[in-house]
This record gives C-alpha cells, structure tokens and sequence, in this order.
C-alpha cells in the first residue's frame, strides 16, 4: 500500500481475496466473526479497522463486536440503513457511514443545481461548491454580510481557468467564479437558494 501503510483485507468470498490480492499488503480468507480467528491473523494488534459488510447486518455487527472487544482503538463500519449504524454505535464502531444514503443526499443536493458539489458532516455541518450570489458578486467578502446574513463562510474561491485560494475578507467575488461555502446545512441551503 502506499505511504508505508500494511493493509490486511479479511474476506470469505476467495474469488474477491485473489483478485484483490495484489492491492494489498495481505489478504486472506476468513470468518471475521470468530474472535479466535481473528486473534490467529493478529487483528487484535490493529490500530485501525474498517468493516465494509454490506448486506449481512449479522456479520456487520459480530466483527464490529470482535473489533471493540480487542479494543482496536479506531473501528469504521458501514451500515445500510439508521438503525443498523445505532446498533454498531452502540457495541464500539467510532465512525459509520451510510454510503448509499450519503450519496443520495449528495446527489439530490446538486441535481437541483443550486450546488456544484455538496458534502455534508456530522452534527448537521455541511460544505458545499456553488457559483455566488448575486449580493457577493464585485464586493470584499468582509463587506458582503454574507456570514451576517445567511451564518456561512466563504472558504475559498476559485476564478476561471485557476485554481482554488482561501477567502479573506478582502476577497472580492467576481461574476463566474465558483465559492466554497461552509455552515450548518440549512443556513448553507438558504444562501444556495439565492444562487
């Protein structure tokens, strides 16, 4: 793997072991459900760990168990729905994520094209690429309002045929450019409504 990182994938499908075998640092078929297993392969030395069980919401949780059960200090896992990602809250999981229904939210975000690109955090946080309101357009950012006005931040900007620059309150929008906006997700719906 790159930057030095060993990476071990556990997978009992054999097919998906060989053919990923070469991407990674080890990979090999196993049950992670069996905490025995587990221990043989050295999991419980990890300092990082991702559960990318789909479907199974069985084995989705047992290895998560496993996992917080060696108290491997870092656990992803992904969860396909609300009360999944609860329960592997719940036995240990630091991090889940919803990929499907993160992507959803994305795409329904920028389909309606307000938003160019939308990404949204924990606890209702969200950044989002759009092209600028009218009301910010030819003015510094400082005097704009629009942190005043709609609670959001300008982070970055970027001009036709540049790249992105962080926003000072000097910045000054110009018509085409494209915004990086950060804030609560609402706040930062409400200015794209401008848009």
């Amino acid at each position: 793997m790159s930057q030095g990182t060993e990476v071990m994938a556990i997978e009992s499908d054999p097919a998906l072991v060989q053919r990923h075998a070469d991407d990674l640092t080890h990979a090999v078929v196993a049950d992670s459900t069996d905490a025995e297993v587990m221990r043989q392969l050295g999991v419980d030395e990890f300092q990082r760990a991702v559960v990318g069980i789909g479907t199974n919401l069985e084995a989705s949780i047992l290895t998560t168990a496993v996992l917080a059960d060696f108290g491997v200090p870092t656990i992803w896992a992904k969860a396909i729905s609300h009360e999944h990602r609860r329960i592997l809250e719940r036995i240990g999981a630091h991090h889940v994520v919803l990929p499907e229904h993160e992507m959803g939210e994305r795409v329904a975000h920028m389909v309606t094209g307000r938003m160019l690109d939308y990404i949204e955090f924990e606890d209702d946080y969200a950044m989002v690429k759009l092209r600028p309101p009218r009301e910010a357009i030819g003015h510094p950012l400082g005097k704009s309002k629009l942190r005043a006005k709609y609670g959001v931040t300008v982070v970055g900007v970027k001009r036709a045929g540049e790249g992105f620059t962080y926003a000072t309150a000097d910045t000054v929008v110009e018509h085409g450019d494209v915004v990086i906006v950060a804030g609560k997700t609402a706040d930062v719906e409400r200015l794209a409504d401008q848009v």
